[in-house]
C-alpha cells in the first residue's frame, strides 16, 4: 500500500508543469526611448512670440498706468526748462501719497475738458498707447484754436488758498516775492492779484511771455487732473537729466 500511495504522488508530480524562475528585474531586456522629437528653434519662438507680446503689452499698460508715463513736448512754453522735442518721464507715484508742491512741473489733463477728435475703440487705443511711449502730442496745446486735446505741462506756482500776483519784478505769493531761479532773468509781465480756490493749483510756464497758463483761459487746474511729476529728460541725448 505504502509503494502504491509512493508511485501515485510521484505521477501527480510529475504532471504538473513548473514555469521558470523570471528573471530579476535589472536583468530584464529594457525597450529603447523614442527618440526626441526636436523643434526647429525658428518656429519654437515663433510660437511663444504672441504670449510674449501679449505679456509685454499688459505690462506696459500697468507701468503707463500706474507709475510712469512719457510725454513729448509739442511748444516752447516751458523753455528754457524744456524745450519743443524734448521727451520727459513722468513720474506718478508721488501724488499718490500727496499733493503737488510748489515749484513742482506738473503734467495735467485739459481742464477745459477739451473732448479732442472722435477716434474708433482701436483707434482710440493706440493713440493712448503712443502717448504713453511719448511719440504723439504734435499739435500745439498753448493755442486754443488747434483742438488739441493734448495734456498740459506747467509749473506750480501757487497752491489751493495763495494768493497770487504779478508785480513788475516778479511773481508774489501772499505777499513775498518768490524765488524762480529757473527763468534765468526772464521777466513775467504784471498781473491781477488772485486767490486760488480749494482743491484748485496756479500754474504758469517757464517761458513767461508764450504759455497759455493760469494767467489767462486756462485757468485754475484741478488737483484731480493731475497725471503726474516731471523728473527727468529722457531725450534728445544732449539734454537727458533730471529736472530741478
Amino acid at each position: 500500500m505504502a509503494a502504491d500511495a509512493f508511485r501515485g504522488r510521484d505521477r501527480y508530480a510529475s504532471s504538473v508543469k513548473t514555469s521558470p524562475p523570471e528573471a530579476p528585474e535589472a536583468d530584464r531586456p529594457k525597450s529603447e526611448p523614442e527618440p526626441a522629437k526636436h523643434r526647429n528653434p525658428v518656429i519654437q519662438f515663433l510660437s511663444e512670440l504672441p504670449g510674449l507680446f501679449i505679456m509685454d503689452l499688459i505690462l506696459a499698460v500697468l507701468i503707463k498706468t500706474f507709475l510712469f508715463q512719457a510725454f513729448f513736448i509739442p511748444t516752447g512754453s516751458m523753455e528754457p526748462t524744456l524745450m519743443p522735442g524734448d521727451r520727459v518721464l513722468v513720474n506718478k507715484l508721488p501724488y499718490y501719497f500727496g499733493e503737488p508742491h510748489r515749484g513742482d512741473i506738473i503734467v495735467f489733463e485739459n481742464p477745459n475738458g477739451s473732448s479732442g477728435p472722435e477716434r474708433s475703440v482701436i483707434g482710440g487705443f493706440f493713440h493712448w498707447l503712443s502717448q504713453g511711449l511719448g511719440v504723439s502730442g504734435q499739435c500745439d496745446p498753448d493755442k486754443p484754436e488747434s483742438g488739441c486735446e493734448t495734456d498740459y505741462i506747467k509749473r506750480v506756482i501757487g497752491l489751493p488758498g495763495d494768493t497770487v500776483q504779478g508785480k513788475k519784478d516778479g511773481v508774489y505769493v501772499n505777499g513775498a516775492k518768490l524765488d524762480e531761479p529757473y527763468l534765468h532773468d526772464v521777466r513775467t509781465a504784471p498781473f491781477d492779484e488772485h486767490t486760488v480756490p480749494a482743491g484748485m493749483l496756479f500754474v504758469m510756464g517757464d517761458n513767461r511771455s508764450n504759455s497759455l497758463d493760469s494767467r489767462f483761459s486756462l485757468g485754475d487746474v484741478p488737483i484731480d487732473n493731475v497725471i503726474g511729476k516731471a523728473f527727468v529728460i529722457m531725450w534728445p541725448p544732449s539734454r537727458a537729466g533730471l529736472l530741478h
